[in-house]
């Protein structure tokens, strides 16, 4: 699909990270720009950021797990520029809680956001492209919906992900409805990921405790976080992916080569690895050592 000046796109988690390079990005392209995010004060910021390309912008407050509310955003998109054309589910959280002992309200809330967001996105945008015979969708899943190892919650949501997203590729494919789809799955990101339980719902009282040892872990990934790939660079990917009509969106090729070698063990029967190591970090063997040493009661 061209991008064209005056076009329009649509961004949740818009207030940072890759949501913001994905919506100034496609301003630096000439497209208006809806932003939506559940930070106000950020979001407000990103906005001015955004609008600072000569493009208009609008700003919406919507929490992506409440359907209603991803529904009013696509009715204030199409009341202030009547229709869209590139459509970003990207809002996603993490949880460092315990899976299986903490609270059932972390895997709610990763849920909500990461999986739910995104159909309620493609249920909200996809009629309004369809209607028109033209647009795109992206749904942001991870490299985590190609390989688990990040963390229960995260990993299910963006394996879900990266299903639907395929069967909405099919169907909008063999439907020749001129809707496109891409799936985003990066690696690390410089991003604050780590630190999504600032949104945490405030009716939920406060937010989880991380699991134990989890801040060991937690520490070498923030590190290949800093170390990572710009939230530019990804969205320079997508906006390329959206002209090229490519459904893959692989920032790292890297962590593609450990998910094909998993589905190598797969296809062999083999039990899944305790152990995988992953570009970026310490050897996994070495920082799980470290964080079960860190568990050990104190002589």
């Amino acid at each position: 699909m061209e991008l064209r000046t005056g076009q329009v796109a649509v961004v949740t988690g818009a207030a940072g990270g890759i949501g913001l390079a994905l919506a100034d990005r496609f301003a630096a392209a000439g497209l208006n720009v809806v932003l939506a995010d559940v930070d106000a004060a950020a979001l407000a910021q990103a906005a001015e950021q955004v609008g600072a390309r000569g493009v208009e912008t609008l700003e919406v407050l919507c929490d992506v797990s409440d359907e209603p509310a991803v529904q009013a955003l696509a009715a204030a998109a199409v009341e202030r520029f009547g229709t869209a054309h590139v459509v970003c589910n990207n809002a996603g959280v993490m949880s460092s809680a315990d899976p299986w002992n903490g609270p059932l309200s972390t895997w709610q809330w990763v849920m909500g956001v990461n999986l739910w967001g995104v159909v309620h996105g493609v249920r909200a945008f996809l009629p309004i492209l369809t209607a028109q015979g033209e647009g795109h969708i992206v749904n942001t899943a991870s490299i985590a919906g190609l390989m688990p190892g990040f963390g229960a919650s995260y990993d299910a949501t963006k394996h879900a992900v990266v299903a639907l997203t395929e069967d909405l590729y099919r169907e909008t494919q063999m439907s020749a409805s001129g809707v496109g789809v891409s799936v985003l799955c990066p690696g690390w990101v410089r991003t604050g990921i780590l630190d999504a339980g600032r949104n945490w719902p405030t009716d939920q009282g406060e937010a989880p405790a991380a699991a134990d040892g989890s801040e060991i872990m937690l520490k070498y990934v923030r590190r290949a976080i800093d170390e990572g790939t710009t939230p530019a660079a990804v969205a320079d990917l997508v906006a390329d992916a959206v002209v090229g009509d490519r459904f893959w969106v692989f920032p790292h090729p890297e962590f593609v080569e450990l998910a094909i070698q998993r589905w190598h063990e797969i296809a062999e029967g083999q039990q899944p690895a305790l152990f995988r190591d992953t570009p970026g970090m310490p050897p996994t063997e070495e920082i799980i050592a470290e964080v079960l040493a860190s568990l050990e009661p104190e002589a």
